[in-house]
């Protein structure tokens, strides 16, 4: 029964139940008309046709529709040949021809479906050959078959036609109402993903900003030298989790939206400096060394470096995690360049466990490794690869794997990048000397810690902090002093931030907010500048890149609409 749909065993059912209804008619029709041989031919059909109801119903459906094909074409065929040409009964085999495309799957059935449509032609070319003798020499009476059966064999044409027509557009309706209630909840699914993640970033976030945070307030404590490592170990682990919060969030936005990449002047070299010297403690601690094959002469190139760094992070990492001896290494090779661009060849190698054949491509698919055992052994998402692969298609090029088990693995991409000056490279990370002394800031966060931590920095850059813990006193604090710029927590308790803006701009619409969000979601982002707030700082966030915020805010007044990151 499986093997069929609901859908195809209804059809034959009713088809068969109607077709017995319609040969009992046509039984009684013979009968008045005296054609007593048609008569017993017809009723002799109709056991068929209420065998094939009942077979259908017990989900033998290829059994079902041979009998009732049969017996409709047959019965069709005797009929016309006893009435003779004038009846037209022959034009019921329009819709025996048509029978087959709806009972048969073309896919699977298609010899079925060219059987009896071409038996339906053939008795139908034979009554004409035969000039409908083909069963029987003795027609009825040509101009009664044309006064009382014509009209019927039309109609019973037009009968089973309609209700064809009728049946399906029925089970159209409800297949596409269906399909509208399966959307609606893909939607709400989809939804509950989206709130489910925003909530989850939130929470995991705002712990995240206190220890990266609190790391860089200690690295910058003039710390004693057996402390440093420590810090280094607690401001690496914080990198990481944010890396894989990160690496769950990207894959859910990639699955909706296509990635934006934001290029700017780039120094190849030193972005890759910070990548081995993010990773190499893990190599010491395994025994394995970290190696660096980079050309010397590489220009200044035009490129995303987050989401370089993103690429490159995901790859050297898994080739860690999977070699226990040997080494990794990051190569970047310069294989063409011209007046605007240059072609750069990035590969990570190891010496690890190695990736079968047939596993090549499964490795690209979220939430999937090689084996079980791999993830038992290693663990891991399985979302690494396959957002690298999203970047890097999103970038112009194609991620390539070479893997043999037990020797290790190779991925390798070019990248053609746009050249950029030195000029424009030292414009671009120059550090900007912030003047924030004496400026007055309200800085509103219902979490101690993330207070804490919050004011420190603040306070380093000499300026005056107020602080708010919920979004009704932030409103309140406003209306009564003067800021020149305010923090904005988005999740708070009492009033969160997003109405806590709006009643805010509802007396001052001067003073820049700044949303301190733990959300990267699109919606997110909307409704913090739909509510007011001129622009927004993701959690966790850079000291240096905090500061730049609230400055630019201060001395541009950027209108509510225009500041997005």
């Amino acid at each position: 029964m499986a093997e069929f749909s609901s859908r195809r065993v209804k059809l034959v059912f009713c088809l068969s139940l109607l077709t017995t209804i319609i040969s009992t008619i046509w039984f009684f029709i013979a009968k008045s008309l005296d054609i007593g041989d048609l008569s017993y031919f017809i009723g002799a059909t109709i056991p068929l046709f209420i065998i094939s109801a009942l077979v259908s119903k017990k989900g033998n459906l290829t059994i079902a529709r041979v009998i009732y094909l049969i017996a409709f074409n047959l019965s069709v065929t005797l009929t016309a040949s006893f009435i003779g040409k004038a009846g037209s009964v022959e034009f019921i085999l329009m819709f025996a021809l048509a029978l087959p495309f709806v009972t048969f799957s073309f896919r699977r059935e298609r010899l079925f479906i060219v059987i009896f449509s071409g038996l339906s032609m053939m008795l139908w070319f034979l009554l004409y050959y035969t000039n409908f003798d083909l069963f029987t020499n003795t027609h009825m009476d040509p101009e009664l078959a044309g006064k009382y059966v014509y009209p019927i064999s039309i109609g019973t044409t037009i009968l089973l036609v309609t209700y064809q027509l009728i049946y399906f557009s029925y089970i159209n309706a409800q297949y596409y109402s269906s399909i509208h209630s399966q959307r609606e909840e893909a939607i709400e699914e989809s939804n509950a993903k989206s709130r489910f993640l925003s909530m989850m970033s939130h929470e995991i976030r705002t712990p995240l900003n206190a220890i990266t945070g609190l790391s860089h307030i200690l690295g910058d404590s003039n710390p004693r030298k057996d402390q440093e490592q420590n810090i280094e170990a607690l401001n690496y682990s914080g990198k990481i989790l944010l890396n894989l919060l990160n690496n769950v969030l990207d894959f859910s936005k990639m699955e909706s939206t296509t990635i934006s990449l934001d290029p700017i002047p780039t120094n190849i070299m030193l972005a890759v400096k910070q990548i081995k010297k993010i990773h190499e403690p893990s190599c010491l601690r395994k025994g394995i060394t970290l190696e660096l094959e980079i050309d010397d002469d590489l220009p200044v190139v035009q490129l995303d470096i987050v989401r370089f760094n993103q690429v490159i992070n995901n790859l050297v990492s898994n080739a860690i995690k999977f070699t226990d001896e040997g080494s990794v290494t990051l190569k970047i090779t310069k294989l063409n360049e011209t007046a605007d661009t240059v072609l750069l060849h990035t590969e990570i190698k190891d010496t690890g466990i190695g990736i079968a054949q047939d596993q090549h491509e499964k490795v690209w698919q979220a939430f999937t490794q090689a084996s079980t055992s791999t993830n038992r052994l290693y663990g891991g998402t399985g979302l690494g690869l396959p957002i690298v692969k999203s970047i890097v298609e999103a970038m112009g090029s194609q991620v390539k794997i070479n893997s043999e088990p037990g020797v290790g693995s190779s991925f390798n991409f070019d990248l053609e990048l746009k050249l950029a000056s030195n000029e424009e490279l030292e414009q671009a990370t120059q550090k900007k000397e912030h003047d924030l002394k004496g400026k007055r800031i309200l800085l509103v966060e219902d979490n101690q810690i993330n207070v804490m931590v919050g004011r420190q920095i603040l306070e380093k850059a000499n300026l005056v902090v107020d602080v708010a813990y919920d979004g009704q006193e932030a409103v309140n604090k406003v209306r009564e002093n003067d800021y020149d710029a305010v923090l904005m927590d988005i999740q708070m308790p009492i009033m969160d931030g997003y109405t806590a803006s709006k009643e805010i701009r509802k007396f001052n619409t001067d003073t820049p907010i700044m949303a301190l969000s733990a959300s990267v979601f699109m919606e997110v982002k909307s409704k913090i500048i739909e509510s007011g707030m001129n622009g927004f700082i993701f959690k966790p966030f850079e000291p240096e890149a905090l500061l730049d915020k609230i400055e630019d805010a201060m001395q541009t007044k950027i209108p509510a609409d225009i500041v997005a990151d």
